[in-house]
């Protein structure tokens, strides 16, 4: 699916299911892993977060590359950052240094300015307490006083990366609650989302008949293909 057939309509579907259903679509149609380890949620409470990807690659400093990389407003996080449209999300890939800065409250201004819904890595965030009062959604591997530069540098934007773990292209959907961070790759986000949305609502079925009929969960979940048809036909009766 070019990233263009993600919609806007897609995109606020998404916003309304949970990430444990979307982790459970992405890896039963083939995408695993999907989820981020060690990527956690700094602005937890902000409910669903859903935008297509922008990204950033980090790599280990090294002073000739520094040289190329380093081109003021051109640099490449300025480049990545630049690129995000309203919605948008910025992934980096910060080699999971747990101590690193990716950015702090001025380099990260730039995203609060572009309107984009969140940043995810899976370094850290400098000056968090202030990047939090931007208004988009952060996940990440932790917070620091350090910048970056003794263990990690710009390098690329907007290629193919990892983060926690997941392989992640620009234009791919990402979508994170408080328990983390889901990758959607574009090609089947249309088709997941069908398949969420309908299995959250056999599950509040589900949950619905072993209330009323006072059993444990077990009598009814795991749900089957035959309680699937129970709900649409009781749905469509």
């Amino acid at each position: 699916m070019p990233e263009s057939e993600i919609t806007q309509e897609i995109i606020d579907r998404y916003k309304k299911v949970s990430g444990a259903t979307v982790y459970g679509a992405v890896r039963r149609l083939g995408y695993e892993p999907c989820f981020m380890r060690d990527v956690q949620a700094f602005t937890p409470g902000r409910g669903v977060m859903a935008g297509r990807a922008r990204t950033l690659r980090f790599i280990p400093p090294r002073p000739d590359i520094m040289q190329e990389t380093h081109r003021g407003e051109d640099s490449p996080e300025y480049q990545a950052m630049g690129s995000c449209e309203p919605g948008d999300v910025l992934v980096i890939d910060g080699l999971g240094k747990k101590y690193a800065a990716i950015g702090g409250d001025v380099k990260l201004l730039q995203l609060k300015m572009a309107g984009a819904a969140g940043v995810v890595t899976d370094a850290s965030i400098r000056d968090l307490d202030i990047v939090k009062g931007y208004g988009f959604h952060i996940y990440a591997g932790g917070r620091t006083p350090m910048g970056g530069a003794d263990e990690i540098d710009p390098y690329e934007a907007n290629v193919t990366i990892q983060c926690g773990g997941v392989a992640v292209r620009p234009g791919d959907l990402i979508v994170a609650d408080d328990d983390g961070v889901v990758v959607v790759p574009a090609i089947i986000a249309k088709e997941a989302i069908d398949w969420i949305e309908e299995h959250e609502a056999v599950e509040e079925f589900v949950k619905g008949l072993i209330e009323a009929e006072n059993v444990a969960p077990g009598k009814y979940y795991p749900i089957t293909d035959e309680t699937v048809a129970r709900y649409h036909r009781e749905r469509d009766g």
